[in-house]
C-alpha cells in the first residue's frame, strides 16, 4: 500500500535541505519504496502566501500523511510579527494538532567527527544518547499565559508550567520501551526540588518504571543533567524529560556530536505517525548560499523509515551511505577541519546519493 509523505521545506535553509533528502526518497522510490509526496507550505513563507503559518489546507495534508519531513521554521524577516502568527506557531500547532507527543532527539558522535567536538575525544568518543522529549505540554502550551500590566502599572509576563499524569506516563512509556532496545537504563531529568509540577513527574515515572524492572531508572534535577551533559556525557543512555528542558538539553548535546547540523529528529504520535526533522533551526544568514549541511535532514529521512514507514534495511543503508560520504572526507563548512574537504549542500546531497 502506498505511504503518503508530506513535505514542508519551510523557511530558510529549510529549502535546501529538504531538497537533498528528497532527492533521496526519489532515489529510494526507484528501488521500490512505495511512497507518495506531497509539498505545502509552513512557517514564514506560509504566513507570506496565506497570512498565516499553518493554513488549513497544510493541515489537512498533515492529517492524511502517513509521515511529514519538514525543514525549518522562522526568520528575522518575521520576528516582528505578533506571537499568535509568528512562523514557530505553525510548527508547535503540527504538534498539537497532530498530538504528536515524543520527541525522539539521538546525540550520537560519528567516530570521523570526534576531533569536531568541542569537548575533547577521549570524553565523547562513542557518545550514542537518545533524548526523549515530551513535546505537546508543558510551559509551552500551559494556559494562562500572556502579557498583563499590575496594579502598579508595570508589566510582567506568565506562563504556566503544567502536566497530567497521563501525559507523564505515556511519555515515560516511550522512554522504557526505547531503554529496552538498547542499554536498559533511562535517566528522568526534572527539577522536582523546587517545582510541583516535575515533583509529580518524579512520582509517575518512578511508578510507570516499576513495570520494567530489566531497566534501570534514575532521576536528575535538570542543572546537574546539563553540567554532567558536558562533564561525562557517556554515562546516558536514554534521557527523558519535560518539554522545555529537553529542548535546552538536546540542543547541548548536540554540540558535543560536533555539530547541530548532523542530527535528526522524530515526533511521533500514539501510533507512529510522525514529523521528521533535523533538531537545528532556519539559518537565515546562510540560506541561499549552498553552505548547510543536509545529512541533519537527511538522517531523519532514515528515522522516518524506521519509525513510521517500516522500512528499517532503507533506513540502515541511508546511515550507511552518510557513514561512507563522512570516511571519504566531505565536510560542509560547519563540520570542515583541515585535511577534509570542504562541499557545498547540493553537493553533500549528490555524495550521499552515490554512496547510497
Amino acid at each position: 500500500m502506498t505511504k503518503k509523505i508530506l513535505v514542508l521545506p519551510g523557511d530558510g535553509i529549510g529549502q535546501e535541505i529538504v531538497a537533498e533528502a528528497v532527492k533521496v526518497l526519489d532515489a529510494l522510490k526507484t528501488d521500490g519504496l512505495d511512497v507518495e509526496l506531497d509539498e505545502a507550505l509552513v512557517g514564514g513563507t506560509a504566513y507570506d502566501e496565506h497570512g498565516t503559518p499553518l493554513p488549513a489546507e497544510t493541515l489537512d495534508l498533515a492529517r492524511e500523511a502517513d509521515a511529514i519531513l519538514l525543514g525549518a521554521v522562522g526568520g528575522y524577516k518575521w520576528e516582528s510579527l505578533e506571537i499568535a502568527v509568528r512562523p514557530e506557531k505553525g510548527l508547535l500547532g503540527l504538534r498539537s494538532e497532530l498530538e504528536l507527543f515524543a520527541n525522539l532527539r539521538p546525540a550520537i558522535l560519528y567516530p570521523q567527527l570526534a576531533d569536531a567536538s568541542t569537548l575533547k575525544p577521549e570524553v565523547v568518543s562513542g557518545l550514542d544518547i537518545m533524548i526523549v522529549r515530551e513535546l505537546t505540554g508543558g510551559i509551552y502550551f500551559g494556559q494562562p499565559r500572556g502579557i498583563r500590566t499590575r496594579e502598579d502599572g508595570q508589566r510582567e509576563g506568565y506562563n504556566t508550567l503544567v502536566y497530567s499524569e497521563s501525559e507523564i506516563e505515556r511519555i515515560a512509556r516511550v522512554a522504557f520501551d526505547i531503554a529496552r532496545k538498547r542499554n536498559h537504563k533511562v535517566c528522568s531529568v526534572d527539577k522536582a526540588n523546587v517545582l510541583e509540577c516535575t515533583e509529580l513527574w518524579r512520582e509517575v515515572t518512578t511508578t510507570v518504571g516499576k513495570e520494567y524492572d530489566d531497566v534501570a531508572l534514575s532521576h536528575m534535577y535538570v542543572d546537574n543533567a546539563a553540567m554532567q551533559l558536558v562533564r561525562e556525557p557517556r554515562q546516558f543512555d536514554v534521557m527523558v524529560t519535560t518539554n522545555m528542558f529537553g529542548d535546552i538539553l538536546s540542543d547541548a548535546a548536540a554540540m558535543l556530536t560536533g555539530s547541530i547540523g548532523m542530527l535528526p529528529s522524530a515526533s511521533l504520535d500514539a501510533h507512529g505517525k510522525g514529523m521528521y526533522e533535523p533538531i537545528h533551526g532556519s539559518a537565515p544568514d546562510i540560506a541561499g548560499q549552498n553552505v548547510a549541511n543536509p545529512l541533519a535532514t537527511i538522517l531523519s529521512v532514515a528515522m522516518m523509515l524506521r519509525y513510521s514507514l517500516d522500512e528499517p534495511d532503507m533506513a540502515d543503508r541511508i546511515e550507511q551511505a552518510v557513514n561512507t560520504v563522512l570516511d571519504q572526507g566531505l565536510r560542509t563548512a560547519d563540520i570542515f577541519q583541515e585535511g577534509t574537504q570542504k562541499v557545498g549542500t547540493s553537493e553533500m546531497g549528490d555524495a550521499v546519493l552515490k554512496a547510497l
